[in-house]
């Protein structure tokens, strides 16, 4: 029997520091509930706006695949292994942190002659295999967004092609971006998380959903999601959770 666990906007855990405004999913930092620590095999799920000029300096990560996606702005990355790149709108980029890696966040102000905020949702999920060699991928894309269908960005599942590799074969990121009244069928699998990052939209079985929503769900019976203005949504499907 399918389980839906609705999490609003609003209750998320909120980080404000000037800077950046962050709101947190599950327990992260200094917000921690020890019964909101993940769902499936994700961790964190972070809804970030960082401030022009500014961004997240060099800090460590260990043993989790972190996959990063903006929604408007552009963000650069840096780390310890010499990669760097820009990422935008409709680029998904994924670290694999391994056995160490450092690496900085800033907002791209080159990217405009008027600077902006940008705004992003960055993703933990853990590895299949812990001290990997760490290594990093970014990938635009923009074309495989099918309007008013499911797609996988981010996957350690190898029959997702187009998509960016993660080390973790029991996980996959679809991303959508739906029209008023598109209606897409969510997949089969144990742990489902749904984010809507944009818009708003209904989910079969529990109810509306609006920008910064998100729902948990156990064993879904492949509930139908229809969009009610412009949306964009994140959807995690998993095969397995932590012990």
């Amino acid at each position: 029997m399918t389980t839906y666990d609705v999490r609003r906007a609003a209750d998320r855990f909120h980080t404000e520091a000037g800077w950046l405004d962050s709101r947190h999913s599950f327990s992260f930092s200094r917000h921690y509930d020890p019964a909101n620590t993940h769902h499936g095999l994700l961790l964190v799920s972070n809804d970030d706006i960082v401030a022009p000029g500014t961004g997240f300096d060099t800090h460590p990560h260990r043993d989790m695949e972190i996959v990063t996606w903006v929604l408007s702005g552009s963000l650069v990355h840096q780390d310890s292994e010499g990669h760097n790149g820009v990422i935008h709108p409709g680029l998904a980029q994924r670290m694999s942190a391994g056995s160490g890696i450092l690496h900085s966040e800033k907002n791209d102000v080159r990217a405009s002659a008027t600077p902006e905020p940008v705004r992003f949702v960055q993703m933990w999920v853990l590895p299949d295999e812990t001290g990997i060699t760490p290594g990093y991928e970014q990938r635009d894309v923009s074309a495989d967004l099918t309007p008013g269908a499911l797609v996988p960005v981010a996957s350690g599942n190898p029959a997702h092609d187009s998509a960016i590799r993660i080390h973790q074969k029991d996980a996959t990121l679809h991303a959508a971006r739906l029209a008023p009244g598109d209606t897409v069928t969510l997949p089969t699998a144990p742990y489902l998380h749904l984010f809507i990052a944009q818009g708003s939209a209904t989910l079969e079985g529990a109810g509306p959903l609006a920008e910064g929503d998100a729902v948990r769900l156990t064993t879904p019976d492949t509930p139908h999601l229809t969009a009610t203005t412009p949306t964009e949504l994140l959807l995690w499907e998993m095969h397995t959770t932590l012990p």
